[in-house]
Order: C-alpha cells, then sequence, then structure tokens
C-alpha cells in the first residue's frame, strides 16, 4: 500500500517548501543555509584555522542542531514512539510548521543562529524521516542528489531504453524543478516581505499534515 509520505506530490511539497527557505535565510537570516550542513563544517574550520574560536563556534549549534533532529528522526522510524503517540509523523510535520511559523514574528535584529538552529532541526528531521518516492531515494532539502540522479536516471532511460529509469527521469526533473521553483518563490517573498516570508513554507507543511488525514480517510497508509 502507498504511503502518504512516499508519494510524489508529499514530495514536491517538501522540496518546494526547502527551496524557498535556502533562498529566505540566505536573504533574510544572515547569508547562510541552513537546511544543509557543509557550509558550516567548511565555515568552522576556516573560522578555526584563522584563529577565531568564538566565530567558529557560531557555525557548530546548527551542526548540533541536525544531530539531533536526525537522532530524533531514528527514533520516530524506530517504531518505538507509536506506543505513547498515535500518528507520529502527523505531530512531526505539525511541529515544523509551527516552528517555521513562529520563526516569522522573530524580528531581523535577533541573532541569526536564533533562527537558523531551529531551521536545521527542521531539515534534519526532514531528510531522517523522507527519503523515498516510491521505490526512488531522494533529499527533501537540498538539490545536488537530486540533480545527480536525474542525469543518470535520464542517460539509462533514453541511452539503454529502459522505462524504469524514464520514471525515475520524470520524478526527479519535477523534484529538482520544484526546488528551484521554490528558491525564486523564496527570493521574491523575502525580498518583498522580509522576516515574515517564512509564513509561506510553513502553510507548505500545513498542506503536508492535511494530505495525511485526508489519506487516512480514503484508506491510505500515512
Amino acid at each position: 500500500m502507498t504511503r502518504t509520505s512516499t508519494t510524489l506530490r508529499f514530495a514536491l511539497l517538501l522540496t518546494v517548501a526547502n527551496g524557498f527557505l535556502d533562498a529566505y535565510t540566505y536573504l533574510a537570516r544572515g547569508g547562510v543555509f541552513a537546511n544543509v550542513q557543509t557550509g558550516n563544517v567548511i565555515f568552522f574550520a576556516l573560522h578555526l584555522s584563522q584563529g577565531r574560536p568564538a566565530n567558529a563556534l557560531a557555525h557548530v549549534w546548527p551542526i548540533l542542531a541536525f544531530v539531533a533532529g536526525v537522532g530524533l528522526a531514528s527514533h520516530l522510524k524506530s517504531g518505538r514512539v507509536e506506543r505513547y503517540l498515535k500518528h507520529p509523523l502527523r505531530w512531526t510535520m505539525l511541529a515544523q510548521a509551527i516552528v517555521l511559523a513562529t520563526i516569522g514574528f522573530v524580528p531581523g535584529t535577533v541573532p541569526n543562529s536564533y533562527v537558523t538552529v531551529p531551521i536545521s532541526f527542521v531539515a534534519a528531521m526532514q531528510i531522517g524521516l523522507f527519503r523515498k518516492i516510491g521505490d526512488f531515494v531522494y533529499l527533501p532539502v537540498a538539490t545536488t542528489g537530486n540533480l545527480m540522479r536525474l542525469i543518470e536516471s535520464g542517460y539509462t532511460g533514453f541511452v539503454d531504453h529502459d522505462a524504469i529509469a524514464r520514471r525515475a527521469f520524470r520524478t526527479y526533473a519535477a523534484v529538482t524543478l520544484f526546488f528551484t521553483g521554490g528558491a525564486l518563490a523564496g527570493a521574491f517573498a523575502t525580498r518583498a516581505w522580509s522576516v515574515q516570508a517564512i509564513w509561506l513554507p510553513a502553510a507548505v507543511l500545513f498542506v503536508t499534515l492535511v494530505l495525511f488525514v485526508v489519506d487516512e480517510r480514503k484508506g491510505i497508509e500515512p
């Protein structure tokens, strides 16, 4: 049975929200990409090599938040939480949407770490919980891996005439386009509404929560 969290529509909603968030944090929250941690690791190493431990430490907190988010996601996937909490994925999406919506009330004068750390935690939760569209693996918070799989599946599908690879090509093309579209929307919205622009991806995550409820009523596994 198809799970809501592995459908293409669910994946597209997550990727468009995360493309938006990357543009948002870069433009409105200190020129950083809070969704992935490569930049934080590099900046930590650079600042440390330059003898600026305080600056280096600022990049540690998002990394720790990311580690905590992946750890919590692993705990949720283990099934242990379901003994005490029904529909944990729904509560997870609700919590993520609330976090993003709350950030919209945080003024730009507040230190950026108060914003980038919770966004890193949300991104880690999504990476830990949502990595499949049907049988295809993807990442909802970054585009490099998806773009690589797009090219590989395109080659196999159209050069080697593999039908499954062509289906994968269409899937990764949609994911890549939605991430790009989210980033473009994030750029325009952030320039127009500044820090409050994050309410748009928060609304998108609320839509994913609705999908869980609607699908359950249709008899689809959440």
